[in-house]
């Protein structure tokens, strides 16, 4: 019986003692902090919504498709709900092209899909452009890089 006591006694002033103790706050909420997405989060919504990265061009041309239209206005969309995301369109050429006519049609085909964004109402500001040529091979094409 005196043990029960006893721990009662200790149990009330336990209780009574930490809400009288000086300094002690009820805990408040934690402020709402705003979620900073990593350029991987931003890469995979970007390539889940416009479906691609890539736009392909014929052999020896910078002329967009009907299919590369369709991919950039997905791109277009993506990037005004992101203004925040500055991206870099990487044109490229084949192992065929001379060196000089490779980094040519590479700028050529980086800066059409840089033009068709920009009339579709992305800020010039938040693209920029690179023509590798023959320093990074492949299918004629261009390709959006998220840079931040």
């Amino acid at each position: 019986m005196r043990r029960a006591v006893l721990l009662i006694v200790l149990a009330l002033f336990a209780g009574s003692a930490s809400a009288q103790l000086p300094g002690l706050r009820k805990r408040q909420p934690m402020p709402q902090i705003p979620i900073i997405v990593g350029i991987d989060a931003l890469r995979a919504d970007f390539l889940a919504r416009s479906g691609s990265d890539l736009v392909y061009f014929a052999g020896d041309s910078a002329v967009l498709s009907p299919q590369a239209r369709q991919t950039l206005g997905a791109q277009a969309q993506w990037l005004l709900q992101h203004p925040e995301v500055v991206v870099r369109i990487e044109g490229h050429a084949d192992l065929s092209d001379t060196r000089d006519h490779a980094l040519a049609i590479g700028a050529r085909r980086a800066e059409e899909v840089r033009s068709f964004l920009v009339l579709m109402g992305v800020p010039a500001a938040q693209l920029s452009t690179l023509s590798w040529g023959k320093e990074r091979p492949g299918p004629p094409r261009t390709q959006t890089i998220l840079v931040r």
